[in-house]
């Protein structure tokens, strides 16, 4: 299993920078479109948090000795393949790590309304990926 040390940092990374997302995402996207610094804010922090969950996922994975798959996005399907996370959940997540991939890659060709729905709808999935983590953590030391 993962290390409790590095498995307790990364579930408080994820869940300031879910936080921090939380506490300036404008509720409609417009609005977020029109502030820049907005942008920024939520930006920077979904990819943080979902850096950090890919992290915690590659770490499981090898921690367990399976083979480690050769994309981000299939990080968490191999997760949901071993039973440690629901199907759905590894789906969505995997959408989640190619939006991570455009912010890394090609930041200028970021769609702000796929950014907005993210931080709308998808941050609850990264507080569910870590709470099960913690959870089978805790349950099987």
């Amino acid at each position: 299993m993962v290390d409790r040390a590095l498995l307790a940092t990364k579930i408080a990374a994820v869940r300031d920078a879910t936080a921090r997302v939380r506490a300036v995402l404008p509720a409609s996207v417009e609005a977020f479109i029109a502030d820049r610094t907005a942008r920024e804010v939520v930006t920077l922090n979904v990819f943080v948090a979902i850096q950090d969950c890919l992290d915690l996922a590659a770490h499981w994975i090898a921690d367990a000795g399976w083979e480690m798959p050769e994309t981000y996005g299939d990080v968490f399907a191999a997760l949901a393949r071993h039973g440690v996370i629901p199907p759905e959940i590894a789906e969505r997540l995997g959408a989640a790590a190619a939006c991570r991939n455009l912010v890394a890659h090609q930041y200028g060709a970021l769609e702000w309304r796929r950014v907005h729905m993210l931080a709308t709808s998808g941050l609850g999935d990264l507080d569910t990926f870590c709470a099960i983590l913690a959870d089978r953590t805790r349950k099987h030391p």
